[in-house]
This record gives structure tokens, sequence and C-alpha cells, in this order.
């Protein structure tokens, strides 16, 4: 369960200029095209795009500063928060009815494992862990344990 390396500086696939906030509530199954990237960037990794060293992407890479703030998509529990081989500082949300939002690579992570968060609330700081060569945020999200396409279920602005 490693996370492919960010492609080149060149090839973004979008750009996000919004974040989730304490507006959006609800099921999670019920948010699917009103949820909200965790940062601002571009995103430069896609769901299902070929990666360089073989495999496709299993979520997204958004290009980030280091530093900048990881929003929560959806509320949900804080699951896992520490540091995981090829995923860096690591932040697993439970959202419920077995939904998962995973953020890899950050530079500090500022919950805790059990606390509940809000849609928006403020989880970590974009960093370059886990052998990243650039500043970003991996995110995925999942459903029974696999994998699908965050970009169908998020609303870019």
């Amino acid at each position: 369960m490693r996370p492919p390396p960010p492609p080149p500086p060149d090839t973004a696939v979008a750009r996000n200029d919004d974040v989730p906030d304490a507006s959006l509530s609800g099921q999670f199954e019920k948010l699917r095209g009103r949820l909200r990237l965790p940062v601002r960037g571009d995103v430069v990794g896609r769901f299902g795009s070929p990666r360089g060293e073989g495999g496709s992407w299993r979520g997204v890479f958004i290009r980030a500063g280091e530093g900048t703030t990881v929003h929560a998509v959806a509320a949900g529990k804080v699951v896992f928060a520490d540091w995981l081989r090829g995923f860096g500082n690591l932040v697993i949300v439970d959202h419920g009815s077995q939904y998962l939002s995973i953020y890899g690579n950050n530079q500090s992570i500022l919950k805790h494992v059990g606390d509940s968060i809000s849609s928006g609330d403020v989880i970590a700081n974009v960093g370059a862990t886990g052998g990243q060569s650039e500043s970003g945020l991996y995110f995925e999200l999942r459903f029974r344990g696999a994998p699908f396409d965050p970009l169908k279920w998020t609303a870019l602005r």
C-alpha cells in the first residue's frame, strides 16, 4: 500500500482553489459531488492514471506549499494519525458506513486517534514526508477498503 511519487511539475490535470468548510454536513455517501479537496493547489496525479514506477494512482496528489493547512473533507473520527512507510505522516478519517479519507505526506499531524472532526477542520500541514521529492498532499477516498476516484466526489473551484 505505497502511494506513488508525484509526477513531474508540468503535468497538472486540475487546479483547486477552495477547501472544505463547516457548511457541509450529512451522511458521507450523500455528499458525492459536493466535497471539496482538502488543500488548495494543482492536482498533478490523477486516480487510475499510470505512474512512473508501474501500477496506477490510487488517489490524487495535490501540489501545495510546505506548511499549507490540510482540511478534513467531511465529518468523522480520526482512526490513524502517525508515520507510515511510503505515506509519511498520515491521517485516516472514518466517515462511517465504511467510507475513509486518507491524507498523506504531511509535515505535521494536528489531530489524534479518537478525535471527532467536522468538515473543514484543520487536521495536518502539507509536507514532503514519506520519501517525496516535492511538497504536496497525497489524498485517497475508500469504500470498504477499495480506493475510488476522489475527483468524481469533489467540486473543484
